[in-house]
């Protein structure tokens, strides 16, 4: 077993400015093994040595694969529809273009982003966000990359290239993610700069100390001077934060979220306070009917007129009320012509019926004045942050609907998770304080309303004052408080946004994402430390053996390569990660 290899990058890594490196360390000691006539010994430690290397290497490489593992979700071809045609050609998937209709059947993986034009199905979206619940997926809805399609054809137009769908963007930022450092891993670096030549250092006082000094026989305290150096070897101590943060980051991405650099994974960790943006973020995002009271007639007369004047409108809130009426299967009253919008005011069309109108409360007291016990009703929903519009045939008011922005099914348990590691939450809105305090009491959380863009980055400086504080947006509109926090989150479901804006981005869009990344963190950093209490203590107990004649080479350097592999297995663990939801 030749030393030549191992000489020859000592060499290479002198001459590129590092000196002092793992290689220099067991080149040394083995020729100083030879020197002193321990060739088998020397033979012994080159050949542990090399072991522990592929060990590490074999070890190590399981995080990377993890994420390479991804590759595969991605079919290699795909069923391409051909201009208007009915034509279905199978092409490979990296020939596919952006607006190209692709066919998907059941059980079939979408061969990469897009948007669905035709075709209801529910599609298995697990291996990319890691949602185990299958997704109905209609006209209009997107797509990713290696999701699996249930039960129904769907027909897909093409929005991103297979080098640029959202697998691929996943794979690159994970891997430059692991390649950056973490405060701590930079840490580690520093110390082994002085720590190597001082473990040399170390050894060659062991080795003249005692015969200078007290006349002791050089061939054994040169011997346990070499086994001091291999000892000595930095092998566990510098692998034992990056091969935790990649572990870390691997298994962030497997449950859907994404981390882009250890730095975030470690200051997860450690955050005091946790900053929502409401909508969006906490809520869904667009308003929903959650009351529908009846003055004339019942519930469901009163929204199937609302919606037939409102079937035709952009407005949210029309939108809102069409669904809601399409939800309870509602049979519309025929309209005739178009509707009119008054912008602010109200919507009206002709119903068979005579003409209705869906509108502001304020309009429809212009139109006639509203009874006490209709305007106590406004109030009471307006106190609950709710939007209510008055619907009128002529001037006689049938129905009140009020809507609103509706907190995110888990919202509330995520708020309890947080506060269970011991951080503080609190929701910033530009929102009046009313609607305000109806989303954040429910959800236990503190609010502060009608901030200005401005005024919200100024709480996120007095919130970071006290600590660090992760801001939790949408990636679109909370760019700057993103980038203010020590931790911007994006909620997203893998839009651009959300992979490019933040730090983080939770691609599972759900709000418990947030006390994942806690969570994972946390568990990250304490597996750290216990890496570095491994290394550091398998080190000081041999150093203790050999300064004692107990331990001979082969035994340090066994020692080392152990530690390094314990090490690794035990970062390798985070890999096994599970969400606390």
């Amino acid at each position: 077993m030749s030393v030549i290899p191992f000489a020859k990058r000592a060499v290479a890594g002198a001459m590129s400015g590092s000196p002092f490196t793992i290689e220099t360390l067991m080149t040394v000691a083995a020729l100083g093994a030879l020197i002193i006539g321990e060739a088998e010994e020397s033979a012994v430690v080159i050949f542990l040595f090399a072991v522990g290397e592929l060990l590490e290497n074999v070890a190590a490489g399981k995080a990377r694969a993890g994420i390479e593992a991804l590759i595969d979700l991605v079919p290699r071809t795909a069923r391409l529809q051909r201009g208007g045609s009915n034509d279905i050609e199978t092409v490979s998937v990296e020939s596919l273009l952006v607006g190209d209709v692709v066919v998907v059947r059941p059980g079939d993986r979408v061969p990469s982003d897009g948007k669905v034009i035709d075709g209801t199905s529910e599609v298995n979206e697990a291996p990319v966000t890691g949602e185990s619940v299958p997704v109905l997926k209609e006209a209009g809805a997107k797509v990713f990359a290696g999701s699996i399609n249930a039960n129904g054809e769907l027909r897909v137009e093409i929005t991103r290239t297979a080098a640029d769908n959202t697998i691929a963007r996943i794979i690159q930022m994970v891997e430059e993610a692991q390649e950056s450092k973490a405060p701590m891993s930079r840490m580690i670096d520093r110390f082994s700069l002085w720590y190597t030549p001082a473990a040399m250092v170390v050894a060659l006082l062991v080795i003249v100390i005692p015969p200078l000094g007290f006349g002791a026989d050089w061939v054994t305290w040169i011997y346990r001077g070499l086994a001091t150096l291999l000892i000595a070897c930095p092998c566990a101590l510098v692998i034992s934060t990056p091969a935790a943060i990649a572990s870390g980051l691997a298994a962030g991405a497997r449950h859907g979220l994404l981390i882009k650099g250890g730095a975030a994974l470690e200051t997860l960790g450690k955050i005091k306070s946790v900053a929502f943006d409401k909508t969006g973020t906490l809520t869904r995002g667009h308003p929903q009917v959650t009351d529908v009271v009846a003055i004339v007639g019942d519930e469901s007369s009163v929204l199937a007129k609302a919606a037939a004047v409102e079937r035709t409108t952009s407005h949210p809130l029309g939108q809102a009320i069409v669904q809601a009426a399409a939800a309870r299967r509602l049979e519309l009253p025929q309209s005739f012509g178009g509707a009119i919008a008054t912008p602010g005011k109200a919507v009206m069309t002709r119903l068979k019926s005579g003409f209705a109108s869906v509108g502001s409360p304020r309009h429809a007291a212009e139109q006639s004045p509203l009874a006490t016990d209709v305007t106590e009703r406004i109030a009471a929903l307006e106190i609950e942050g709710k939007t209510v519009v008055v619907l009128m045939s002529g001037k006689t008011v049938e129905g009140l609907i009020a809507l609103r922005d509706e907190p995110r099914e888990d919202a509330a348990r995520a708020v309890e998770m947080l506060k269970g590691y011991g951080v503080n939450v609190v929701m910033l809105t530009g929102d009046n304080e009313r609607t305000a305090r109806a989303i954040a009491e429910p959800l236990g959380l503190e609010a502060r309303a009608g901030l200005l863009p401005d005024e919200k980055l100024a709480e996120i400086g007095r919130l970071k004052a006290a600590g660090p504080i992760a801001m939790i947006g949408d990636g679109i509109n909370d760019a700057p408080a993103l980038a203010a926090a020590s931790v911007g989150v994006a909620m997203g479901g893998g839009t651009d946004v959300a992979l490019e804006t933040a730090d983080a981005a939770l691609l599972r869009d759900r709000v418990t994402g947030v006390a994942d990344l806690v969570s994972l963190s946390r568990e990250t950093i304490g597996n750290i430390y216990q890496n570095i209490g491994l290394a550091l203590g398998l080190k000081a107990i041999f150093l203790v053996t050999t300064l004692t004649g107990t331990t001979t080479l082969w035994m340090a350097i066994l020692a080392d390569t152990g530690a390094t592999v314990l090490v690794t297995a035990n970062a390798l663990r985070l890999l096994t990660y599970r969400s606390k939801e």
